[in-house]
């Protein structure tokens, strides 16, 4: 019965730090689980930017059944096209002439027999440059190539003109800033509206930035977003 007692008043020790354990145990997770508590808000930071560079390709086809004569005519093409950018301000440092395309009709499967020409030529003259109001001049004018026989090949993806914006290493920082400030904004509300506190931050992360034309009509218009993501702590 003596032998008993000890393990008895053991056993009651710890039932008692059991249970201190169990109430300061209870206590921190109710605590964990309050300073837990989080908001996350989303900032959107755009800018509207001009283009820096143009790429604008100017596509012709000439067609022939004489493949010197295809040559001839090719050349005297570009020569043209050349002359036309350089009276329009285009420097010559800017323009680039790809080799021919140069189809052979009689050589086909399909429809040979009916084709007006033998050789149809499709060549390129390439236009790349920072400078995008003259080159835009230019772009207005080009029915005056039209009118010295060259036929330009339109609908063509491959001679669609692109307008890029290379500068986004120069606005990233303040973009960020700003969607930082106006996802803290929207968290500020909604703690003020919870009767909370905004605490700090938990964890955020920036979206990628998009570059986009503006719209179809204005595609040298850059339209420049970011979306950044901050979670917050919110406390009474």
């Amino acid at each position: 019965m003596q032998s008993s007692r000890p393990a008895l008043i053991f056993g009651a020790f710890l039932l008692v730090a059991f249970g201190i354990l169990g109430y300061f145990g209870k206590s921190a997770a109710i605590a964990v689980k309050e300073y837990e508590r989080t908001v996350t808000a989303k900032g959107l930071a755009e800018r509207e930017m001009f283009a820096n560079i143009v790429i604008w390709p100017i596509s012709f086809t000439l067609a022939s059944n004489q493949l010197s004569e295809l040559y001839t005519n090719l050349d005297q093409s570009s020569t043209h096209i050349r002359d036309f950018l350089a009276e329009h301000g285009i420097a010559s440092r800017d323009i680039t002439t790809n080799a021919p395309v140069i189809t052979d009709k009689s050589a086909q499967s399909y429809g040979a027999d009916s084709a007006p020409f033998r050789y149809v030529a499709t060549a390129v003259v390439t236009v790349y440059s920072e400078d995008l109001q003259t080159v835009r001049k230019a772009m207005a004018n080009t029915s005056n190539l039209g009118k010295n026989g060259i036929v330009l090949t339109a609908g063509n993806y491959d001679a669609r003109t692109e307008y890029l914006f290379t500068g986004l290493n120069d606005i990233k920082p303040a973009m960020i800033e700003e969607a930082t400030v106006k996802a803290r904004e929207v968290a500020n509300k909604f703690a003020i509206d919870s009767g909370s506190r905004l605490g700090k931050i938990k964890r955020a992360s920036q979206g990628q930035f998009s570059i986009s034309a503006r719209d179809a009509n204005n595609p040298h218009i850059k339209k420049v977003r970011v979306v950044s993501t901050v979670e917050y702590y919110l406390t009474d």
